[in-house]
């Protein structure tokens, strides 16, 4: 977290989230209150938080990585605008998203040009996913992956590399993450025909260099250019 994110959350009188979240949060605010919630309760989450921010309680609605990444911020920001509700005050404090930490752990793999698409199709359709993998591969971006597979998406992965393949060479440098950032942190560096097979999960953060990614020393490292003449 960043420190800010830090002082937003002592300042907090309430702090709510996914269960997940607010069980990594829970030791370092164990006297806090706190309300937990299941996934897809994304909308309902929002709406408790604005009522108790409306009784003038300070409320932290927590997200993984940062707010405004996949994240509660605009959900918050939609359901006040739903409401026509323009006295509750709103403040998204930045974090540090999954792509930041995973590249760290992975070397310099998106320092150039990048895009970052989510797997997960319960919000959006797989048919459209797979297009902007393949038009950023075309377009020679880095890839940076969430969501990368689940209990019932055991194959997106895959099929999410076999678009990227279309026009990218299987021995494109790529790795993955799992649990960056965090306790219990661990990444691998392989080619991308080889990480179609990967078993990954959600706590993953996936990797796909473009056409100039190379690996120096075991880390991944996107030139910029610098020495390109030199």
């Amino acid at each position: 977290m960043t420190p800010q994110a830090v002082q937003a959350l002592e300042r907090a009188e309430v702090i709510m989230g996914y269960k997940t979240y607010i069980d990594l949060l829970a030791p370092a605010f164990e006297r806090k209150k706190t309300l937990s919630f299941a996934m897809k309760q994304e909308i309902e989450r929002c709406r408790q938080a604005v009522e108790l921010a409306r009784t003038g309680q300070n409320v932290a609605l927590v997200s993984g990585g940062d707010a405004g990444v996949y994240g509660m911020a605009g959900p918050v920001l939609e359901v006040l605008d739903a409401l026509g509700d323009t006295s509750v005050e709103v403040e998204v404090i930045p974090g540090v998203t999954a792509a930041c930490s995973a590249a760290a752990a992975l070397g310099a793999p998106l320092n150039h040009d990048f895009a970052v698409v989510s797997l997960s199709d319960l919000l959006t359709p797989w048919s459209l996913i797979e297009k902007r993998l393949a038009l950023a591969a075309e377009a020679d971006f880095v890839l940076c992956l969430y969501n990368p597979a689940s209990q019932t998406r055991k194959d997106y992965l895959g099929r999410a590399c076999d678009a990227v393949m279309t026009f990218r060479d299987g021995v494109t440098p790529s790795g993955w993450v799992r649990n960056a950032g965090r306790e219990g942190q661990a990444c691998k560096i392989l080619p991308l025909s080889e990480l179609r097979s990967e078993s990954l999960d959600m706590l993953c953060t996936v990797v796909i260099g473009n056409s100039e990614t190379k690996i120096l020393n075991g880390r991944m490292v996107t030139p910029r250019g610098y020495f390109r003449g030199t």
